[in-house]
Parts: C-alpha cells; sequence; structure tokens
C-alpha cells in the first residue's frame, strides 16, 4: 500500500490548509459560539474544496478534515461531504447524483447524517418517517438529513418539509447539534429500490449497494473521516503543548526540558499517528475498491481511545493554564471528547471488530 498523496490530493490540503489558518482564529471560534462560521464554509466552497472531493476520494477528505482538526474550524465539512457527497456519489441513482450533487458541490445545500442507527426511526409503505434521533451533528444548518430505517435503508429528508421538527440541543463540542424528530415526514430513498448487496466494507462505485450493505458502507467511510478530523484534533492540541512547553520557565528553565514532560509529549505523538495511518490505510482501500471494514473499524478505535489520551495531555501539559475555559487548548480538549464517542466508543467499535473478525474466520 502507498500512502503518498497525489498532486491533487496534495494541493488540496495545502489550499485547506491555508484557509483555515488565515480564518479559523481563536477569535472568530470565540465569535462563533457554538454555531457555524458560514463566512468561513463559503470560503470554502468558493475555494471548490467540497466539490475536490469526488475527485481526490476519500483519503483526500482524510486530508481535508486533518487540516480542520488542527484549528477546530466550526464548519459542517466532514458531515456534507460523508453523509452527502460521497454518500450519493457511491449509492445514489444516476437521476440523484445528477439533481442532488451540485448544490452540495458549491455549498448551497448542506448534508449531515443521523448515523449510527439506534432503531429509533421507522418507515411506513409510503415512504414516510416517523421518530426520533435525540442528537444530529450540523442539523441546525443542514437541508438534507441522511436516516435509516429499522432495516438499515437509507432515506434522505429535507429539514424544509412537513413532519420535519429541528430542535436545536448542546453537545460538548459546538457542531450546531440538533435533535431530529418526525412525524411522517417524506423520505427519498437513497438508491434503486428492491436491489441489495451483501458487501458492507467498501464501495464498488455509484450504486454499488443499498439497504444494510449501503448504510455498513456509508458507516464505515464517516468513521474513516472522523479518525481523520480526530488525528487533526489531536496534532493541534499537540502542537499548542508543545509551544506552550517550549516558552514556559519553571526554576529557570522551560517545562520542555523536563523528561516527564518530554515523554507525556512522546506519547500524545504516538497516539497522533496511529490515528493518522490506520485512517489513512482505511481511506486508502475504500478508493481502490478493497474491503475495509476492519480498518474503518479499527481507526475508529484508535480514533476514541487514542484520541481522548493525546487531548487530556494537551489540557495538562499546560499545567493551570489548560484549565481556562476560554484557552484555544480547551477547544480541542472538547472536540476531542466528542470525537472519542461519536460513531461508537473504543469499547463498542472494538465489540465490532471482535464480531467482524470472528465472522470472517469462519468463512
Amino acid at each position: 500500500m502507498d500512502f503518498t498523496p497525489t498532486e491533487e490530493q496534495t494541493a488540496a490540503q495545502g489550499l485547506a490548509a491555508q484557509i483555515f489558518g488565515d480564518l479559523a482564529t481563536h477569535e472568530r471560534l470565540a465569535a462563533a459560539g457554538t454555531g457555524t462560521d458560514t463566512e468561513l464554509w463559503k470560503e470554502l466552497c468558493a475555494a471548490g474544496l467540497t466539490a475536490a472531493v469526488e475527485e481526490v476520494g476519500l483519503l483526500g477528505l482524510v486530508l481535508l478534515l486533518e487540516e480542520q482538526g488542527r484549528t477546530t474550524a466550526q464548519v459542517p465539512l466532514a458531515v456534507t461531504c460523508a453523509y452527502g457527497l460521497l454518500a450519493v456519489a457511491e449509492h445514489g441513482t444516476d437521476e440523484q447524483r445528477e439533481r442532488l450533487l451540485p448544490p452540495l458541490r458549491d455549498g448551497t445545500a448542506v448534508a449531515t447524517g443521523a448515523f449510527p442507527a439506534r432503531d429509533g426511526l421507522r418507515a411506513d409503505g409510503e415512504g414516510r418517517l416517523s421518530g426520533t434521533v435525540p442528537y444530529v451533528p450540523w442539523l441546525r444548518d443542514a437541508t438534507l438529513v441522511l436516516v435509516s430505517d429499522a432495516d438499515r435503508v437509507l432515506w434522505i429528508v429535507r429539514t424544509a418539509d412537513p413532519g420535519v421538527a429541528v430542535t436545536p440541543v448542546e453537545t460538548t463540542a459546538p457542531w450546531s447539534a440538533a435533535r431530529l424528530t418526525l412525524d411522517r415526514a417524506p423520505g427519498e430513498r437513497l438508491g434503486p429500490a428492491g436491489r441489495t448487496g451483501t458487501n458492507t466494507g467498501a464501495s464498488t462505485g455509484a450504486n454499488s449497494v443499498t439497504g444494510a450493505a449501503a448504510y455498513g458502507a456509508v458507516l464505515a467511510a464517516s468513521r474513516t473521516a472522523f479518525a481523520g478530523l480526530q488525528a487533526g484534533v489531536c496534532a493541534g492540541s499537540l502542537a499548542r503543548a508543545v509551544a506552550h512547553t517550549a516558552t514556559r520557565e519553571q526554576f529557570g528553565r522551560p517545562l520542555s526540558t523536563n523528561q516527564g514532560v518530554l515523554l507525556r509529549a512522546a506519547d500524545a505523538h504516538m497516539d497522533t499517528e496511529a490515528i493518522r495511518v490506520t485512517a489513512y490505510e482505511a481511506a486508502w482501500r475504500h478508493d481502490r475498491g478493497l474491503p475495509y471494514a476492519a480498518q474503518a473499524l479499527t481507526a475508529a478505535w484508535w480514533a476514541s481511545e487514542a484520541g481522548k489520551r493525546v487531548v487530556h495531555a494537551g489540557q495538562h501539559l499546560h499545567g493551570g493554564t489548560g484549565a481556562d475555559l476560554d484557552h484555544p487548548v480547551h477547544r480541542h480538549f472538547l472536540w476531542g471528547r466528542q470525537l472519542d464517542a461519536y460513531l461508537g466508543c473504543g469499547s463498542e467499535v472494538l465489540e465490532q471488530l471482535g464480531q467482524l473478525l470472528v465472522k470472517e474466520g469462519s468463512q
């Protein structure tokens, strides 16, 4: 395997790093509160970064989300790409791709997803959905929501339709989240009706699978994408800790010269690299049409377990400063803990990984 980014992926990542670095400043993030930075979102879309995801693939998206995570920029990039652009491109019909992708590419439409499924939604024979999802990230900004019913069939719901209620809620991280309540809301089935597949690990192209297999493929891709976001969050937290300990002096010398500080930072660096490389592997296999269910679960496990260790270390290495809720490093802590549990905490995905390996071993 070769994780070396292509020229297009490298260019997209560099552009994302420049935009996030220039606009996702501490002052702008503080002013945004728990909402989205709409101007930053417009800038990203105008630069063509959302539209580029279909070309640069899941690995390219992971690289973009790393840059977002470094600055904890409050934009719906991960959800729009994972639950919108990639999901529709890989599992939608030709008509759905033609109709839904253009507004997702230019940012006039924002997508999110009610994932993972918790059996809270049901569909009747007319394609009308009912039920409640306690929290959906970036739902306050979304025009489209990807949901699954009890049979794991994927449906697209428009937030402006009758029977759809969006109630703002606050989560650990400022993700513009809301509660989704559906009361016989109209849903559009993603992909052609009546066809199913069995490959829950990877998509082999547009319209590859539907039903429970499509749900599994979208969940695996989303876990990979959010693992990339966690890698960036951890890298940003560690970079702040390194800068702080290199300049903060105690007993006449920088904190970074203390062996305990060096070892804690080294452990955090290794954890961050483990998150990154497992996310890269899962994304690389996805983009080449290889099964990657186990790799996606592995990346999710590292993002959860190692991610919380890194953001805790970032706080601790700041000493008393890290206890300041207004300090930039605290934002990384909040994001890291939100990502620790989103799409399955470490013990949950580890159980799923074990079940998958047993199943594969018995075949």
